[in-house]
């Protein structure tokens, strides 16, 4: 099995992309289909040919998204635009063997055989010398499109236009070079998104034209949102680097963009890129559309980044943030965030000192029983040696039974003279790594503010 992933490099590689590239990739890494674990390799091919919209940066934000992913290429990256000579002579073959012909037709000319002959006959354009070149599709028949999700689709060959295949100035067009590039590169199974499905009888024209086998082709169905509409940037993150800067990790947008209609079992839905490798099946993939739903994301990258270890996380956060010396902060918040980018709202006081949060300080410490409550606090950690979580959590907790007063009432007030907001890891955790004496600097600051003096 030969697959590939052909990406133009027009712009960023969005979701609906990257997914296309990961079911390549598991069809390469693991059993193949049915079962087949022979002759597997990937390649990666950058169709370039679009040459304004082309360019060295955005193959480079494919490159790195797909480095990012964790799908590497056994061959690649080959450019489409360095083939342009194979191509030429692939179409000196066709125009040789009368399988195409030159056309000076246009587009007026097209609509008026159809107004003739109806609209789902097939153009049939004049031969001449000079103008596009265009491929002879035979007038009886059907092109079978075998596709392995959406099973079999016949088209009358007389109600298909013979396609443009080159232009007047003797360049190819997409349909044609892809079926060259593909055939070359000893291609077996052609694995992208449905956008391409109007694409495949053209093609598989071209390969019966050449008298060659076509590769066996696969259709993924589209992403959408959880409105049911085409996944876009209304739904959040669209591409493979936004995702990326908005915090989660390569392995869980692998479990999860994997999941995206591959027909697993509702129970089964985290894994390792080798774990999806070994159960990924071509064949099971669904023809319906499948949805996008970055809660479903997030909910699965935090059990990833639980499942790193504390260095490792550590090290990624460290690495995310452009900060060093993160190790405690991240061992007391890691079951509290679900992506890389919820940390420093959620620990950054502990670096930068608390945040300025006028309505929580005014709803906490807004009144004489909390201010009380939050100077009992600070006596009884003045007062701790040595000053630890579990000496801090018994100190808070005894002001609690002597006070009379519920948990939140003790706990919130010192939460937010710490951390200026009502969200912070655990009390205790983050007064002990305070320390004492920047805890009770904190705490001085607030009652001065509750007060109202300066």
């Amino acid at each position: 099995m030969r697959v590939r992933f052909a990406p133009s490099p027009t712009g960023a590689l969005h979701i609906g992309g990257a997914r296309t590239a990961l079911y390549n990739w598991l069809l390469a890494r693991g059993p193949g289909l049915d079962g087949d674990s022979e002759g597997r390799a990937l390649v990666l091919r950058i169709e370039d040919t679009d040459r304004q919209r082309s360019t060295p940066e955005n193959v480079d934000q494919i490159l790195d998204a797909l480095n990012w992913l964790g799908l590497d290429f056994d061959e690649g990256p080959i450019f489409q635009s360095q083939n342009a000579e194979r191509h030429d002579e692939a179409l000196s073959q066709l125009l040789a063997a009368g399988h195409a012909y030159h056309s000076g037709a246009t587009a007026e000319d097209v609509r008026a055989y159809k107004e003739r002959h109806g609209a789902d006959r097939g153009f049939r354009g004049q031969s001449e010398s000079g103008g596009a070149v265009r491929l002879r599709v035979p007038d009886e028949g059907y092109t079978v499109v075998d596709d392995i999700i959406r099973g079999e689709t016949r088209f009358p060959n007389s109600s298909i236009d013979d396609p443009v295949i080159a232009r007047a100035d003797g360049s190819t067009l997409y349909n044609f070079a892809v079926a060259i590039d593909d055939l070359d590169a000893g291609i077996t199974h052609v694995v992208r998104g449905e956008d391409h499905l109007s694409n495949t009888p053209k093609q598989l024209l071209v390969f019966k034209a050449l008298g060659v086998p076509a590769p066996r082709y696969a259709h993924l169905p589209l992403l959408h949102g959880p409105d049911g509409k085409k996944l876009s940037k209304r739904h959040g993150a669209a591409s493979v680097q936004e995702l990326r800067d908005a915090g989660y990790l390569p392995e869980a947008v692998d479990n999860y963009i994997a999941l995206l209609g591959a027909g697993f079992s509702a129970d089964e839905e985290f894994f390792s890129l080798p774990e999806l490798a070994e159960r990924f099946r071509l064949e099971r993939v669904s023809k319906n559309p499948a949805v996008f739903d970055e809660r479903k994301l997030r909910h699965l990258n935090g059990r990833h980044l639980r499942e790193l270890s504390l260095d490792e996380l550590t090290r990624r956060l460290e690495e995310f943030t452009g900060r060093s010396g993160l190790r405690g902060a991240v061992e007391i918040s890691r079951e509290k965030i679900q992506t890389l980018a919820d940390f420093l709202p959620l620990a950054g006081f502990l670096f930068d000192g608390p945040v300025d949060d006028p309505s929580a300080f005014q709803k906490v410490l807004g009144d004489t029983a909390a201010r009380e409550h939050l100077a009992a606090a600070r006596q009884a950690l003045s007062e701790l040696e040595p000053f630890n979580t579990e000496t801090v959590e018994a100190a808070l907790r005894r002001v609690v039974e002597e006070r009379g007063a519920k948990p939140g009432q003790v706990f919130q007030p010192v939460r937010v003279s710490i951390a200026g907001t009502a969200v912070s890891p655990g009390i205790f955790e983050s007064v002990a790594l305070l320390g004492k004496e920047r805890t009770l600097e904190l705490i001085d600051r607030a009652l001065k503010r509750a007060s109202g003096t300066s």
